[in-house]
């Protein structure tokens, strides 16, 4: 999950990472994951997506809700029942724009990207 994530790069669940652990610019392997505001504040390379709220909700409500960007949580009105045809045709057509639209900024924002975890 990204909260072990979080916690194993030392990132505490704001987003701020203590004086004692802060990341050197050349550690790639802790930029792999995360990228660094102006504020100093590390937010995750994810989106979480999901065509019925409740999931979604639980990190927007969760102990690490100030960690990600509100921007990278993209939910429906309603899943697609276990029904592959309703969530590519109908209920997912309506938000894969805006989905796309993240990634792409998410991939802009990347100095080297190498691919993708799903």
């Amino acid at each position: 999950s990204s909260g072990i994530n979080a916690e194993y790069g030392g990132i505490q669940p704001d987003g701020t990472m203590p004086g004692d652990k802060v990341a050197s610019a050349g550690d790639d392997s802790f930029t792999t994951f995360f990228n660094e505001t102006g504020s100093g504040k590390h937010v995750p390379r994810a989106i979480f997506l999901d065509l019925e709220p409740t999931v979604v909700d639980e990190i927007r409500t969760g102990t690490y809700r100030q960690l990600f960007h509100p921007e990278q949580m993209i939910t429906g009105k309603e899943d697609a029942a276990n029904n592959y045809a309703r969530g590519h045709y109908t209920v997912g057509k309506e938000i894969i724009d805006q989905c796309l639209d993240r990634i792409r900024k998410l991939a802009d924002q990347c100095t080297g990207l190498q691919g993708f975890l799903v």
